[in-house]
């Protein structure tokens, strides 16, 4: 006898049985979907945050961390979650390979200056890449670096310094700390003007300005918010701006590049970052809260009082000041030879 496949008869019973297939299949591929969905990144950004977020950054007391406490402070109410501030001193590398090699969801976040992108131009081996290895959020404040020198020093503009750092070759000491703001924008000050004058580096902008006020070295370039009291004070005489612009900071003092030095430029930008892959839905919601923040009337009041403009602004403007800057000034150090070992 041969065999043959058992067949139902139609009926009320081959109805059953089909509802049940057809509900165990709508069940298998509902459970399909949410499986997937679960697995890609746009679930995770759907979610976000879904933790604490933490924000790495320079040690306590500097521009960086006064900017990460104000926007953290600004933006958890909107978020949900706590954000919390992580210090990290020494050199931007520690906190770049922190953040680097987080997770890509935008629980860990970067906030730094303009040496993230600009130091592999004045080291050998630098253990992070600035572009591949993040994501850009925004650029949350920006300050310019002020030319200052020390009051006994005979110069009252960009100019007059020019002068006579050329009539004295060598004999011009300027402090630093190796690979800042305030260290670049003396050397493309340096190299532009083509001087011969002394690099006198110390481990911080704080202990920089305290060698200059004590008449250990004649010039420096600090940020506006850390010189600010000592120009109050006069104990320092300012000569000019490094921005390309008058700034609402100083509106009495001219730039560089007018007084002496044309095409000069040097600002200090602090920017937010993540993890390069975060999902854009992410990185558009920290950028909105984060932007929201910044413009409003008593935070701005709050950077301002420290010389320190808010800014924000989106992703791809970030992206593009970095790209515009490291050609620009990183060819300027290339070309002068400029190292921070």
């Amino acid at each position: 006898m041969r065999y043959e496949p058992h067949r139902e008869l139609p009926g009320k019973n081959c109805l059953i049985n089909r509802g049940i297939a057809a509900a165990l299949v709508a069940l298998f591929a509902g459970a399909l979907v949410a499986l997937t969905t679960l697995a890609t990144p746009g679930a995770s950004a759907q979610e976000f945050p879904s933790k604490a977020i933490r924000i790495v950054t320079a040690e306590i007391g500097g521009g960086n961390d006064f900017a990460a406490r104000i926007i953290a402070q600004g933006i958890t109410p909107a978020l949900g979650k706590p954000v919390i501030v992580e210090n990290r001193g020494g050199s931007v590398v520690v906190s770049a390979q922190i953040v680097g090699k987080a997770q890509p969801d935008g629980h860990t976040l970067l906030l730094y200056g303009n040496n993230l992108w600009i130091l592999p131009f004045m080291r050998t081996q630098v253990p992070y890449d600035p572009v591949a290895d993040f994501s850009p959020i925004t650029t949350a404040t920006s300050s310019p670096c002020v030319l200052v020198v020390h009051p006994s020093l005979p110069v009252k503009s960009a100019r007059d310094l020019i002068v006579l750092a050329k009539a004295r070759p060598g004999q011009l000491n300027y402090a630093g700390a190796s690979g800042g703001i305030i260290h670049i924008a003396a050397e493309v000050f340096k190299f532009m003007a083509g001087l011969d004058m002394t690099y006198v580096p110390y481990k911080g902008g704080s202990p920089a300005l305290i060698a200059l006020v004590s008449g250990q070295v004649q010039l420096m370039f600090p940020t506006a918010g850390t010189v600010a009291p000592h120009l109050k004070s006069n104990r320092l005489r300012a000569l000019a701006i490094t921005a390309a612009h008058r700034s609402a900071l100083f509106p009495d003092l001219p730039t560089i590049a007018a007084t002496g030095l044309p095409g000069y430029e040097s600002v200090a930008h602090f920017a937010l970052l993540a993890p390069a892959k975060t999902p854009p839905t992410v990185i558009h919601r920290l950028n909105h809260e984060i932007v929201r923040v910044l413009a409003l009337s008593d935070v701005k009041a709050e950077f301002n009082n420290v010389g320190i403009e808010p800014v924000g602004s989106t992703p791809a403007q970030l992206a593009a000041t970095m790209k515009s800057e490291m050609e620009r000034v990183g060819k300027t150090l290339k070309a002068a030879g400029i190292r921070a070992e």
